[in-house]
């Protein structure tokens, strides 16, 4: 559910993770949260396109994340900088880019004009109330890809990616191959609900390895999700982008994908974070 972000915030949220669920629940029923299909991976040549200078074909395919930015007056934007621990970030896919490391989930279409300048269209966003800092960084992004922007690539290990305003403001951001470019495909999204606790699993090279459990979680058609869940599993490797909180019990919303070739010491299966859409804190039995 996207608000436009010109819409003033009447609500507050005190869990931001329970968000999503409350979405589907506005739905009726049990259901999970409407997701876009995911589309086939563009080949390197065609992926989006940045604008003009080398290097351009690279901003898709790549999670760009805030390494630095400055206004007019060669100050530096502190709005931009909420946590050193999670920085804003831009993702460039269908020709929609979105932006995390906020307190909201942010988006919008994009294009770039005939003079090589990037132009972002009206920004939707999520309604969650976060610290102000967090806020603050959601103001400050919309502000900066409000105005155009011209897009410069270095083609560097890791690339860079320079937008430059007209008033002389410049932001760079530091590239990361997303999981579609690293694992070469779309995946395929799956629904795992992650127990509360770990549990002691035998890991072939990890001695009293606690591993997550894990269930599949099956929606139909219409959304209902499907009784009974998949049976309790461990899973001997990690889920990327996901950190996992003893007594909290979570349903993910995931992208699997396929190690090709499967490394020796690892599972030829991949599992990469896309969504929380569930959570609850159990009480310890």
């Amino acid at each position: 559910m996207d608000i436009p972000m010109n819409i003033r915030r009447t609500t507050t949220t005190t869990l931001a993770l329970l968000l999503p669920l409350a979405l589907a629940a506005c739905a009726g029923g049990d259901r999970t949260p409407s997701s876009e299909p995911a589309a086939p991976m563009p080949p390197p040549a065609s992926n989006d396109t940045a604008g003009p200078g080398p290097g351009s074909h690279m901003l898709g395919g790549q999670e760009w994340h805030l390494a630095a930015a400055t206004d007019a007056d060669g100050q530096r934007i502190d709005a931009l900088f909420p946590s050193a621990e999670r920085p804003l970030t831009l993702e460039f896919k269908d020709r929609r880019v979105s932006v995390s490391g906020g307190c909201n989930r942010i988006g919008g279409s994009y294009e770039v004009d005939a003079q090589g300048r990037l132009q972002v269209g009206r920004l939707t966003s999520t309604m969650m109330a976060c610290d102000e800092a967090l806020m603050r960084a959601d103001k400050a992004i919309g502000d900066l890809l409000a105005q155009p922007l011209l897009p410069r690539i270095e083609e560097t290990a890791p690339p860079r990616l320079k937008l430059e305003s007209a008033d002389g403001g410049s932001s760079t951001w530091v590239g990361e191959a997303t999981a579609e470019t690293r694992y070469g495909g779309p995946g395929e999204t799956v629904f795992l609900e992650v127990a509360p606790q770990r549990v002691a699993c035998n890991h072939p090279l990890i001695p009293d390895h606690q591993c997550l459990q894990v269930r599949e979680i099956r929606y139909g058609d219409n959304g209902v999700k499907q009784s009974p869940p998949g049976e309790w599993q461990p899973l001997y490797g990690e889920i990327e982008g996901f950190e996992f909180v003893a007594g909290e019990r979570k349903v993910l919303r995931l992208k699997k994908f396929t190690r090709e070739p499967a490394p020796a010491d690892a599972s030829s299966i991949a599992y990469v974070l896309d969504m929380v859409v569930e959570s609850e804190i159990v009480p310890a039995q």
